[in-house]
């Protein structure tokens, strides 16, 4: 007989990953890598874009050469103008009119601004006309956050009353606990890295919420199906019902997120690591990092974090003592499970479960054949006869 698939074998609980059985693994890990995000943000912060902190950027046709040689150029045209602005960032941006350079620099007033126009069309041989200037406020910057963190608490919101109405509190509380580590994990990497924070970073966290709750959400589903009665069964505890749900999942969980990985990988290596495409470096990156992140928590956190909040409830509680103290027993010899064939040692046949059936199925002696009566008849006499007499009228 082959061997089952790997699939197959976790969806029957065969695998045998424990995964909610060493959730205090997981909540460890989970926790040095909050600190470290944590360490991140306090060190090294943000490197926020212009569109947050304000800031001032140029568009050069890239025929002028090399982007490394339209950095240097702009970083001499900043010293030459004056007031100790800098280059923040450069990179290649495809447009409909062709591919240019978005050169941005820290905030600059109208007069240095002017002059660091002038000073890159007079290095790269050009017209002022043919060089593209932009002045961002950082109020604009502000605004958007504002609205980002009302749009995250309004969706956080709207979540939670789901997730209670759909499931139940303790679910609602683990699935959000899980989203805001997918945030504070997916922010440190942003952080540690030191990616600039640009409106499409922004709308990239947005987007991986839902994915992350999509994938948590699944999870759940299965948990809610296998623990569904548990407390009028002996076999599995809380906790091994939710692992159980974890390991069925798990493939499909698997599967989607690396189906959706798969394009947006595409999207960050190929448009804007080959292509040069740098307006999608910000938005791909939030998003690969985020999705793979989903993923992790909501399999060894999400599950687990509702294991530890189910345990505090007495039902469960009892149930799972009740399961344990059971174990025991059958582990001392004290009760035989349920559906065990006696032992030859004890002194008796060992029962055979195919003769046994059998012998349920025998009729007993003396028992009267379960076949239908004659139609008309009762107890076999001829209908209207009272014993042997024929069935006439008396007269």
């Amino acid at each position: 007989m082959a061997r089952s698939g790997l699939a197959t074998r976790l969806y029957r609980g065969e695998a045998g990953l424990d995964v909610v059985g060493r959730r205090k693994l997981w909540f460890s890990i989970a926790g040095v890598l909050v600190l470290l995000a944590v360490l991140s943000f306090l060190v090294s912060g943000f490197k926020l874009g212009i569109e947050f902190s304000g800031g001032n950027s140029y568009q050069v046709p890239a025929s002028v050469g090399t982007l490394e040689r339209a950095e240097i150029v702009a970083e001499e045209a900043l010293a030459s103008a004056g007031g100790g602005a800098e280059l923040v960032t450069a990179q290649k941006v495809g447009g409909p009119s062709g591919d240019f350079y978005e050169m941005r620099t820290s905030e600059l007033d109208a007069e240095e601004a002017e002059a660091v126009k002038v000073a890159l069309a007079e290095e790269f041989g050009l017209n002022a006309d043919q060089i593209s200037a932009n002045r961002v406020s950082s109020a604009w910057g502000g605004q958007v956050t504002s609205r980002a963190l009302l749009g995250l608490v309004i969706f956080v919101a709207l979540v939670t009353v789901y997730l209670i109405l759909r499931f139940e509190w303790r679910m609602a509380a683990a699935a959000v606990g899980s989203l805001f580590l997918n945030l504070v994990l997916t922010s440190g990497i942003y952080s540690a890295i030191g990616f600039e924070v640009t409106p499409s970073t922004v709308i990239g966290f947005l987007t991986i919420l839902g994915f992350a709750l999509y994938d948590v959400v699944v999870v759940f589903d299965k948990v809610q199906e296998n623990v569904r009665g548990i407390t009028a069964n002996n076999n599995q505890t809380y906790g091994e019902a939710a692992n159980l749900a974890v390991n069925q999942s798990l493939m499909r969980s698997l599967n989607t997120s690396v189906v959706a990985l798969l394009p947006v990988g595409g999207l960050l290596f190929i448009g804007a690591g080959l292509l040069g495409a740098g307006t999608l470096k910000d938005l791909g990156l939030v998003l690969f990092v985020g999705m793979a992140v989903a993923f992790l928590t909501s399999i060894l956190v999400a599950t687990p974090l509702l294991v530890v909040l189910k345990n505090q409830e007495p039902r469960i509680q009892a149930h799972n003592k009740r399961i344990l103290a059971r174990r025991g027993a059958i582990a001392r010899g004290e009760i035989t499970p349920k559906g065990t064939p006696r032992s030859a040692e004890d002194g008796e046949e060992p029962i055979d479960s195919d003769a046994a059936a059998l012998a349920g199925s025998a009729p007993k002696v003396g028992a009267r054949p379960a076949g239908k009566r004659p139609t008309g008849a009762r107890g076999g006499r001829p209908a209207g006869g009272g014993g042997n007499r024929p069935g006439g009228k008396r007269r």
